[in-house]
């Protein structure tokens, strides 16, 4: 028989409303979501062979859902591995990735696909999905995938770590008349940053401050292939999903648009774009350093705006682990990306006490979207019927980043020191409670590949 488990009495944050309820957990689903307050007495009679939780005081989210990570295998796993990124996923409230191709071997071929699926299957902890990776020469090869085995496309159209710049226009053309799932991008103009790099250069030698590198990947070179990017798309009527903005101009060049299954353009933001901003650099150092890069606090405020207002429908994370000494060194030299999924679900809190996010706002951009956008298949929601992925958030209990809690790899976080208001209290991956008050279970649970139903 199926465990039953009852969420009594926390606060439900879910499908744009905030109230008081209880969710019942029934095997792998969510059997009941209950709205209005029940006694213990109460409970117990109408849910007699429900294991009580009390969550008076608590948040219930759905589990997040994170459309951008990089757990760096295979062929970085000195970096990070699925099997140590997605623990520290789960401790983040994550329940759900979707990871890149830029891996060694790149994924972008079938085999390569399986092969990842296959592995996670065996190591991962959390859900998993993987993106396929369009290249200047395989077109014809991507247009094979099966649909429901993948969310979608990634094209770089700027460079970054791996090396899959994609600048062919024939390509490009390729993959935006024909692919028919959603393409996401790397938006970045690479013949105005390497314009910008050797400017740089001549000004500062081999390797400009790390403060000198939102003036390479500047907002001209991000918005200027954004704009070219979306007029691509409106041409071939593609499904276009603008990863990590991160500038304020960039998010004029989308609609404020509510109905997420009627968007063919849609944009991301990340935490760290919501978060830091250019004055960081001086304490952070290339901690923050990812690509595109961290810009103004208008740009900052800009994307806030943003989120607000519906332009933009997703926020993730761009996790993307390395060793500190692969940190080392200024705007070119230092590697780009770094470990934020653990972390991500309080920094996101933060922003809704310090006014900048209402909390609605959180399980919308970070699950319900998500799911929609790549049409994942029974998640994102507390729904009856739907997978019981579940977050619950005491917001009373303060959580400090110290070394020794950081469950990713490569040992740091760019929060290390800080101390956030609330904590996560427990995840519940397909039914079965996998964190709890800061301990994983001890056995890896069974986390399930995402199906896509496109």
């Amino acid at each position: 028989m199926a465990m039953k488990t009852l969420l009594l009495n926390g606060t439900i944050v879910n499908e744009g409303r905030c109230y008081t309820g209880s969710i019942g957990i029934e095997g792998e689903l969510i059997a009941v979501v209950h709205e209005g307050r029940l006694s213990l007495e109460e409970a117990s009679q109408r849910f007699r062979e429900y294991i009580c939780i009390d969550c008076q005081g608590k948040i219930i989210l759905p589990g997040l859902i994170d459309d951008q990570v990089h757990f760096r295998t295979p062929g970085m796993e000195h970096k990070g591995d699925i099997e140590t990124e997605s623990r520290a996923a789960l401790a983040g409230g994550v329940t759900s990735y979707m990871d890149m191709p830029n891996t060694k071997p790149a994924t972008i071929d079938y085999d390569a696909l399986m092969w990842k699926r296959d592995y996670a299957a065996a190591h991962s902890w959390a859900n998993y999905g993987f993106f396929f990776g369009g290249t200047n020469t395989n077109c014809a090869e991507a247009l094979k995938i099966p649909t429901h085995l993948i969310p979608g496309l990634k094209l770089f159209l700027g460079a970054s770590t791996g090396n899959m710049l994609v600048d062919n226009e024939r390509a490009l053309d390729c993959f935006f008349a024909e692919f028919p799932l959603p393409i996401a991008i790397h938006s970045e103009s690479e013949a105005i940053i390497r314009e910008n790099r050797e400017q740089a250069i001549a000004r500062w030698g081999e390797d400009p401050p790390v403060s000198y590198h939102p003036l390479i990947r500047s907002e001209e070179a991000c918005y200027r292939c954004t704009a070219e990017a979306l007029e691509r798309a409106t041409k071939y009527g593609t499904q276009l999903h603008v990863l990590h903005l991160s500038t304020a101009k960039e998010v004029a060049l989308f609609d404020p648009l509510d109905a997420m299954e009627s968007r063919a353009i849609s944009a991301e933001v990340c935490v760290h774009h919501l978060w830091f901003n250019d004055g960081d650099y001086a304490e952070k150092g290339t901690l923050i350093k990812w690509n595109p890069a961290i810009k103004t606090e208008h740009d900052r405020e800009g994307l806030l705006e943003g989120v607000q207002k519906g332009r933009i429908s997703v926020i993730a994370t761009d996790h993307a682990p390395h060793l500190l000494e692969e940190k080392q060194g200024g705007a070119l030299k230092a590697a780009s990306g770094g470990p934020l999924i653990q972390y991500s679900l309080l920094v996101l809190l933060a922003l809704v006490d310090r006014g900048e996010l209402p909390l609605e706002s959180i399980p919308t951009k970070t699950a319900h979207y998500p799911a929609m956008r790549f049409a994942v298949a029974k998640r994102g929601f507390l729904r009856e019927g739907y997978y019981a992925d579940i977050v619950v958030i005491d917001p009373n209990q303060q959580t400090m980043v110290t070394k020794d809690k950081i469950l990713s790899k490569c040992g740091w976080s760019p929060f290390e020191g800080m101390t956030f208001k609330h904590s996560v209290e427990a995840t519940y991956l397909n039914g079965e409670r996998v964190y709890y008050k800061g301990k994983l279970c001890e056995e890896r649970p069974a986390a399930k590949a995402l199906l896509f139903r496109h």
